[in-house]
């Protein structure tokens, strides 16, 4: 069998070698045809039947899950759960079985393709993702009412596998499903990686497949159509790179490549303890990025000093009023405030950061509603919270509660103008004085702070020292404003480089003048947690780094094998270049210092 590469986006880093077992999507099999009148309430019912056993088995599911699976698949089969009690799975597709006489799978696949249509034209990468969520739950019923269980092999029994090692390639997975690879009699080697056609860096396959350590490559559009059951599958979650058949000589290669990776991991586990200190015994604080409390574990076993990015709005994800193109459920202040109180709690008096609600234009509430015409630049974040003041109270009431328990932090994302920083501050003081009549404890001292990811922000720093407590640089967002490009948009994503020469300069600039003022300076963007851009951020001044707890202890071994002297000398040579090469070249070099 002939070998070739495909390429796809890197979400979990690694090397696995194993057999492929694909995965059929059962839309793919779907028939087409009419129900006579009489049948029609039958039909209905089947469908019925077939979301109800659904919900049992994520019901089952979920109290079966073994103590050690990730805290996101309990979350994301919550996600399933209420997705399928939504009317607009649970309804609509009914009454396209009563007015249009469809058969159940065609109704459920043309209410799916529907809503799927209605994510597309959602220009943020999180909430686009979510249509995948969706797809999933209506694969599982249609499952169900074809009669097609998950189809998870048998142990692989060729002659050159002793124990089952299996990467599975799918058009999409759910989480869920790759619960079911996991928990079998083979335990967590059960399935070693994974590749997808669809899902992005936000993909909850992704963000699983992070969280269980497992590389896996998405976004490989033809992988399910062109690798065939059982060929030998090589995923190089580094690079991106799934290789199909490959000779022996690769193999040997990757073999060689992946057993350097698991001593170089044990390695790294003994950092865990060892505070973060650089060879001239420079103290640099190492945070964690969470969505959720559940996160917290994680990012204390990495050894984090703290959460430095709490992002609020994964509490507002997946909870619509009264269907999928319906207005957004609120959490209220109470269902806040216990999230964030479990968070402060959790985290053992380490400090947590919390940023305000980051939804607006480019994530809408509502995905029917009119999106703007161009809506990274509409109505987002802060913008949105002051344009809904009681929202934003109530969320402000919920985190200063919270802040009664441990140390917390407020940030507020997307500032670029003095009148939003001080409208941001009034609404904290107003929160803070109804607290106060009600007799409700927060801490006083409760610290705010801005994201930095706005040019226009980091080329305007002095009005956000003169008010704030704290800054953090967002450079994903900050990269993408400053380069005018949407690094979702394939077409223009090859020209997202965190190395251009007016990035490192915004960002050395704000990291100089926030310390200037005595403000702590973070990083939370993904170029905290890229060792390739560790040393070039110390030599920038960098001494908070915010990431993904997966990503720490890598960060820490850097910093460990870090001379700040020679660092800092080489980074300001490379600030004052311009050329792209030179730039690249020079970065690479710090690596071998």
């Amino acid at each position: 069998m002939a070998s070739f590469t495909l390429h796809g986006i890197p979400v979990s880093r690694g090397i696995s070698i194993g057999r492929a077992h694909l995965l059929t999507p059962a839309a793919l099999d779907v028939k087409h045809y009419l129900v006579p009148e009489e049948q029609v309430e039958a039909e209905v019912k089947r469908l019925q039947d077939a979301i109800a056993e659904v919900h049992r088995g994520l019901q089952a599911l979920w109290t079966e899950l073994p103590k050690d699976a990730p805290t996101e698949l309990g979350a994301f089969i919550d996600v399933h759960a209420l997705i399928l009690s939504d009317p607009m799975i649970s309804e609509a597709p009914l009454d396209i079985i009563r007015t249009r006489h469809y058969n159940a799978e065609w109704a459920l696949v043309t209410q799916i393709d529907e809503l799927s249509a209605q994510f597309d034209e959602i220009e943020d990468e999180y909430l686009r993702e979510r249509k995948h969520d969706i797809q999933q739950v209506a694969e599982r019923v249609l499952k169900v009412l074809m009669g097609t269980a998950l189809n998870v092999p048998p142990v692989y029994s060729g002659e050159d596998q002793v124990a089952p090692q299996m990467i599975v390639v799918a058009h999409d997975i759910s989480p869920a499903d790759m619960l079911a690879f996991r928990d079998r009699d083979g335990g967590p080697q059960s399935f070693i990686g994974f590749v997808t056609d669809v899902g992005g860096q936000n993909s909850h396959t992704a963000i699983v497949a992070r969280s269980l350590d497992i590389p896996a490559v998405v976004g490989m559009s033809q992988a399910s159509r062109l690798v065939e059951q059982d060929d030998w599958v090589i995923i190089d979650g580094d690079a991106g790179v799934v290789i199909c058949n490959p000779s022996q000589q690769v193999l040997e290669q990757y073999r060689a490549r992946q057993a350097a990776l698991v001593k170089a991991r044990k390695r790294l586990l003994k950092l865990k303890k060892t505070p973060a200190v650089t060879k001239d015994g420079t103290p640099i604080t190492l945070l964690a990025n969470i969505e959720l409390p559940d996160d917290c574990p994680a990012a204390l076993e990495a050894g984090a000093n703290g959460v430095g990015l709490f992002r609020s709005e994964f509490l507002f994800m997946g909870r619509s009023a009264s269907g999928l193109g319906n207005a957004l459920r609120v959490p209220g202040e109470d269902e806040q405030f216990e999230q964030y109180r479990k968070a402060v709690v959790a985290m053992k008096g380490r400090p947590v950061t919390i940023r305000t609600l980051d939804v607006g234009a480019d994530k809408p509430l509502d995905p029917t509603e009119h999106t703007a015409l161009n809506p990274a630049l509409g109505l987002r974040a802060i913008r949105y919270c002051l344009a809904e003041p009681q929202l934003f109270l109530t969320q402000l009431r919920a985190i200063l509660r919270a802040s009664a328990f441990g140390k917390v932090r407020i940030l507020i994302p997307m500032l670029a103008h003095a009148f939003e920083i001080d409208q941001t501050l009034s609404m904290i003081e107003q929160a803070k004085l109804q607290l106060r009549e009600e007799g409700i404890k927060y801490d006083p001292g409760v610290e705010v702070g801005a994201m930095i990811e706005i040019p226009a922000a980091a080329l305007a720093l002095p009005m956000f020292v003169k008010r704030m407590h704290f800054l953090s640089i967002g450079t994903n967002d900050l990269i993408q404003y400053t380069l005018a490009i949407d690094r979702v948009d394939y077409e223009v994503a090859h020209l997202y480089n965190p190395l251009h020469p007016a990035v490192l300069g915004l960002i050395a600039s704000t990291i100089a003048t926030g310390q200037k003022a005595g403000l702590d300076v973070a990083v939370c963007g993904e170029m905290a947690g890229d060792t390739k851009l560790t040393r070039l951020l110390l030599g920038m001044g960098l001494r908070e780094f915010s990431m993904h707890p997966a990503q720490l202890l890598s960060v820490k071994q850097e910093i460990l094998n870090s001379d700040l002297a020679t660092i800092t000398s080489r980074t300001r040579r490379i600030l004052r270049s311009i050329e792209p090469n030179e730039i690249a070249t020079a970065v690479e070099q710090l690596q071998s210092l």
